[in-house]
């Protein structure tokens, strides 16, 4: 870890007041600009001028508490352990929301969504509006200029819990990027213990009466009511390209816990299981048995709950984001 980040996190640890722990959520922190605003990111390595060393990106997105600069970290470490610091850029984007701008000690031109919302892409607050999903997209666009990353070979996008959620969403209904064929890059999906999943059809794995769950196939659990980036794509359509692209799901065998204070309670979640471990093995079986040639991967990581810096930086999380 470089002195900066030892820095960093050293400070994040200290904040004691909410106010503290808002600026302690951007303090060190790059922005990259969008024409809707300022999206705030953590980054390896400056990647505004040429690396001509960097194989691959790592894109790493942060749970519900917003902690890119601590996903960030667990990035970094992964890479470190796996002997690919050198050849890897790690991006950890931030999606604020807006109770991160209540203390007014936070730049207006920052990128905002409403509470959770950005899990589903739904369009920031201020000081514009971008699905957070599209914000993704923009980040890709950026790793695909030749003139600042000529020997990029692959882009990684990799989430834990809340960011697992917005993995899978982001590749259930992500937009072509024909630039990254045209250029030999591979685009790859690494979901984490999210808490829940989209599905293609309105069968779930757990019995229950749809009269007392009436929205558990809307969007973000079903295909009713998709967000405005999935450009009026149906669910046929999206069903199709998703089991197309290259998805691993990473299941921590020890995250069984039903009643974990950060697990989705949710009947729309219910009705997928009854904790995060059980959630993931029902939905890809349910893919399984929808396309039985599928490409996707399980891989659980052997005594590890819900803990992503453990998820990514345990050896099948490393063998996971960074395949020899």
């Amino acid at each position: 870890m470089n002195k900066r980040w030892g820095l960093l996190l050293g400070f994040w640890v200290s904040c004691s007041t909410l106010a503290a722990d808002h600026d302690a959520k951007v303090a060190g922190l790059d922005r990259f600009h969008l024409d809707a605003g300022d999206l705030s990111l953590g980054l390896s390595q400056d990647w505004r001028r040429p690396l001509p060393d960097v194989t691959r990106a790592l894109i790493i997105v942060h749970g519900r508490l917003r902690n890119a600069p601590t996903y960030l970290h667990s990035g970094e470490k992964a890479a470190e352990q796996a002997g690919a610091t050198g050849s890897t850029l790690v991006i950890a984007p931030q999606f604020l929301d807006e109770s991160d701008m209540k203390n007014g000690r936070l730049d207006q031109q920052l990128l905002r969504w409403r509470a959770d919302d950005w899990m589903a892409g739904a369009a920031s607050t201020g000081p514009g509006q971008v699905s957070s999903y599209s914000a993704l997209d923009q980040i890709i666009k950026h790793l695909g200029n030749r003139t600042l990353f000529p020997a990029l070979k692959e882009i990684v996008v990799a989430g834990h819990s809340g960011g697992g959620q917005v993995v899978q969403r982001f590749a259930v209904t992500g937009h072509a990027h024909p630039m990254l064929q045209t250029e030999g890059i591979r685009l790859r999906y690494v979901v984490a213990n999210p808490s829940s999943y989209a599905y293609f059809s309105p069968q779930r794995p757990v019995p229950f009466e749809t009269a007392s769950c009436p929205g558990f196939n809307e969007w973000k659990y079903g295909m009713q009511g998709l967000p405005d980036y999935a450009k009026g794509q149906g669910a046929e359509q999206l069903e199709q390209a998703y089991v197309s692209r290259d998805v691993t799901y990473l299941l921590g065998q020890q995250d069984t816990d039903p009643n974990h204070p950060a697990l989705d309670k949710s009947c729309e979640a219910e009705t997928q299981g009854a904790y995060r471990l059980i959630r993931g093995h029902n939905y890809f079986d349910a893919l399984k048995q929808r396309h039985p040639q599928l490409g996707h991967r399980l891989v659980e990581v052997p005594g590890v709950g819900h803990d992503g810096d453990k998820m990514f930086t345990s050896p099948q999380g490393q063998n996971v984001l960074f395949p020899h």
